[in-house]
């Protein structure tokens, strides 16, 4: 395995020595990740780390002096008499938050802690063992990698991932690593159940019928991102995850303890603090489409943190398999002559390619894609 150095100094844009590129090369072929970093034994980040101070600023905790709290959604009852009372606040949250928790919403705590125990399981594994799936091939079912956007960023971000897509239908299992295989798997039935549940709510939020996503196939595919964020020596010079819009219909997230969390919501950074057995629910960017803007998929980032590992699993649920390049458009049964229609068509593929190619840091694409003479 290469050896893996570290940079103390900061290093200006101006710095005609410094070969960014090259470094994140470097860095990627050791396949040992930001976990690897840490148990060299750093004190301090390497400079391929350290972002710009446009992209620090505001970089705090700040849940106390705002005063403001993401919505809270009791799912518990939505079956029987609460079910109006439960969509409409679904409907308020996405529209004036684009972020939301839930609770009571038939997982069990139980497979919860162990999905969040077993991505730790694998990240903590041996490089020697984990980089047998390092990959940054998208097509792959199954890969561990540092950084999405690795090349294409103005630095790199504090954290590891895994994904399993099980967007093109049920992944086998033995494509999962044995350590964390039970509890993925488990998690998945479960996500698709509730990834049920949520469209037939949704629908109803939006005044459709609760039939009327399912049919609409915008949220049939299911990609799980295990994400781990060690504990960082300088916290202040990077980010685990920079300020972004998901490109998802909708993301179902799975926290654990040690938040970091946070949503840009009227100017403001707001801390989303963690709640146990909840899950959090935010609008992506083709969700914001489909609606005409009625529900927002706003920006939000993960702070790095002096204590850790922090643990995430996030589920997208996005158009899968043939529905990527079918083209989606506002739906038309919200639409009229005082709601005109805001977006053109475009499908998934279209969308996230022209997101990678012209919005590298993660910020929303969708006014490439609003009609010109919309308001």
């Amino acid at each position: 395995m290469q050896t893996l150095s570290s940079h103390g100094q900061f290093i200006t844009r101006c710095d005609l020595n410094y070969d960014i590129a090259k470094e994140l090369r470097e860095f990627d072929k050791t396949k040992a990740g930001v976990k690897g970093l840490v148990d060299s034994g750093v004190t301090k980040i390497p400079r391929i780390f350290i972002h710009p101070p446009e992209s620090l600023h505001g970089l705090s905790s700040n849940a106390n002096s705002t005063g403001l709290q993401v919505p809270i959604v009791d799912l518990g009852g939505c079956q029987d008499s609460r079910r109006r009372d439960i969509t409409n606040c679904i409907r308020e949250a996405s529209e004036a938050w684009g972020f939301f928790q839930i609770n009571n919403h038939g997982i069990p705590l139980d497979v919860m802690d162990s999905m969040l125990e077993g991505v730790k399981k694998f990240h903590d594994q041996p490089v020697e063992v984990k980089q047998e799936l390092y990959s940054r091939d998208g097509s792959k079912r199954v890969r561990y990698f540092f950084n999405g956007d690795f090349f294409r960023s103005k630095a790199a971000i504090w954290r590891d991932s895994i994904v399993f897509d099980f967007q093109d239908g049920v992944l086998e299992p033995e494509a999962v690593p044995p350590i964390c295989r039970e509890a993925v798997l488990e998690y998945e039935k479960h996500m698709a159940e509730l990834k049920m549940s949520l469209s037939e709510l949704f629908s109803e939020a939006l005044g459709l019928g609760s039939d009327y996503l399912s049919g609409f196939e915008c949220m049939k595919s299911e990609i799980v991102a295990g994400h781990y964020y060690p504990a960082c020596p300088e916290p202040e010079l990077t980010l685990g995850t920079v300020n972004h819009t998901d490109l998802s219909c909708l993301t179902l997230l799975l926290q654990d303890h040690h938040g970091g969390l946070q949503v840009l919501h009227e100017n403001r950074w707001v801390d989303v603090v963690p709640v146990k057995g909840a899950l959090l629910v935010n609008i992506g960017d083709f969700m914001q489409l489909v609606t005409n803007n009625k529900f927002k998929s706003v920006e939000h980032r993960v702070l790095a943190g002096r204590v850790g590992p922090r643990v995430s699993v996030a589920c997208f649920l996005s158009p899968g398999g043939m529905q990527k390049t079918k083209p989606f458009g506002p739906i038309k049964e919200l639409l009229s002559e005082d709601n005109p229609p805001i977006y053109k068509e475009t499908s998934l593929m279209e969308y996230v390619t022209y997101n990678k190619s012209h919005h590298p840091g993660g910020s929303s694409a969708l006014s490439h894609f609003r009609i010109s003479d919309s308001k």
